[in-house]
């Protein structure tokens, strides 16, 4: 199976350069050069599995465009430690910085050595489209994010929710701030202590959201922002018998989280297509350097809902492809 998805996987890549291509605009030509390198830097830490995906995409982009992509990451998720990373990739001189802006002022200056030294930058995942602009790359890759919250927030709306906690594992990642005010505006609700500070600690966030139930035993729905949430929100609320009967989505995927979805314990999780968000940017550094094309538009990967009715087109791939 694994084979088959990896040749799907091939032809849509192709499939993707050539629709990029088509609708590239001219820019600066730049000459091709042999042994091309680039080098992505995230704000994830080492145990951030939603980042696997990711990395499937841009070792098989590579692999494809023949290429050469660094990973590189603070492996506690500080941003000073992200900063230092991104000022040792310029210092390398590489073909193409891939970034998230998980901090734009904390950020924006180790990058602004990027672009006085003409290494081309694509931006993903963290980040606004005027950020992204701002330090001058190319285009930014990934989910609106204040976008996703709100519609997330419609439609916890629609179906009856009138309160919230939001678990927040990553609160000095302002994108992630994004997510849970979206949400609270949608509803109409004022986001206050509803937002939870929970840290990575899998026992510490079970532990915070099995607190925060017992205080606010009122509370309509859970929302988490990714795997390192949702997985130890699901323990908590099954050691408080309150699994499948507490309204929950989540933002991204992971193989848990669509079990979770199959068996209705999770009614949805938010989509930002991440196998898009590394491939992507590799292709465009490639025709950059070797064409001087690029796509003239930022690309919105997400949002996209994965609900109990749509749950079995995407569990297969989810952890490595979705």
């Amino acid at each position: 199976m694994n084979t088959l998805l990896r040749s799907v996987a091939k032809r849509a890549s192709v499939l993707v350069l050539a629709l990029a291509a088509s609708m590239g605009a001219m820019l600066p030509s730049t000459a091709f050069a042999e042994g091309e390198r680039f080098v992505m830097i995230s704000h994830a830490p080492d145990s951030d599995s939603w980042w696997n995906t990711i990395k499937t995409a841009i070792n098989q982009a590579g692999e494809q465009l023949d290429v050469k992509v660094e990973y590189r990451n603070p492996p506690s998720g500080d941003l000073a430690d992200m900063a230092r990373i991104i000022e040792q990739a310029v210092a390398s001189n590489p073909q193409g910085i891939i970034t998230t802006i998980a901090d734009y002022e904390v950020l924006k200056g180790p990058l602004e050595k990027a672009r006085k030294k003409g290494i081309p930058i694509v931006t993903m995942n963290s980040g606004t489209h005027q950020q992204s602009e701002d330090l001058g790359a190319i285009l930014h890759v990934g989910q609106p994010e204040y976008d996703a919250g709100f519609g997330a927030g419609k439609r916890a709306k629609k179906d009856g929710v009138k309160s919230f906690v939001c678990v927040n594992h990553y609160i000095t990642n302002p994108a992630s701030v994004e997510r849970c005010q979206g949400f609270a505006d949608a509803l109409g609700v004022e986001l206050g202590s509803q937002m939870i500070d929970v840290g990575q600690d899998p026992t510490g966030i079970e532990k915070k959201v099995q607190a925060y139930l017992r205080s606010n035993p009122d509370t309509g729905a859970v929302l988490t922002l990714g795997p390192t949430s949702a997985h130890p929100t699901l323990r908590a609320l099954e050691k408080t018998r309150q699994l499948g009967k507490v309204y929950f989505g989540t933002f991204d995927l992971s193989s848990e989280i669509a079990q979770a979805i199959k068996d209705g314990n999770i009614q949805w999780g938010i989509d930002q297509q991440p196998f898009l968000q590394g491939y992507v940017p590799v292709m465009v550094l490639t025709m950059y350097n070797r064409y001087g094309i690029a796509p003239s538009n930022n690309i919105n990967s997400g949002p996209g809902f994965v609900t109990k009715e749509n749950v079995a087109q995407v569990e297969e791939l989810a952890g490595e492809y979705r």
